[in-house]
């Protein structure tokens, strides 16, 4: 089971590395073409929704790996998870069900780092 954890915490962090890298390096002018739903924010909006991604990437791999605070590792998973949730909300709400399925599947593999880890594997 612990390789299996590891093996999921590694690949929702690299999605999330990526998801959130790209909303941090690129203008919401340059997203505009991949991701509408950046109208509804503001060009901070973006960068801090990208920053909190990035965050939790690191939230899911740093503290487990070094044993210093590993308890903020099921809390990442969590915050990475409720983001993905409020995320498929909005595209719901704009009408793009084709995203929806990608938050969901995001959200399942953070909310499994977060119950493998509160359980301590």
């Amino acid at each position: 089971m612990t390789i299996a954890v590891w093996i999921v915490s590694g690949i929702t962090a690299l999605l999330f590395v990526f998801a959130g890298g790209v909303k941090l390096l690129r203008s919401r002018e340059d997203l505009k073409a991949q991701m509408a739903w950046v109208d509804d924010f503001s060009p901070w909006q973006v960068k801090a929704i990208g920053a909190l991604e990035v965050l939790g990437a690191i939230g899911l791999i740093l503290p487990v790996l070094t044993g210093i605070a590993p308890v903020l590792t099921p809390i990442a998973a969590v915050g990475l998870a409720v983001l993905q949730l409020v995320a498929a909300v909005v595209h719901a709400r704009r009408k793009e069900p084709q995203m929806i399925g990608i938050n969901l599947v995001l959200a399942a593999l953070a909310a499994f780092v977060a119950v493998t880890r509160f359980l301590g594997y």
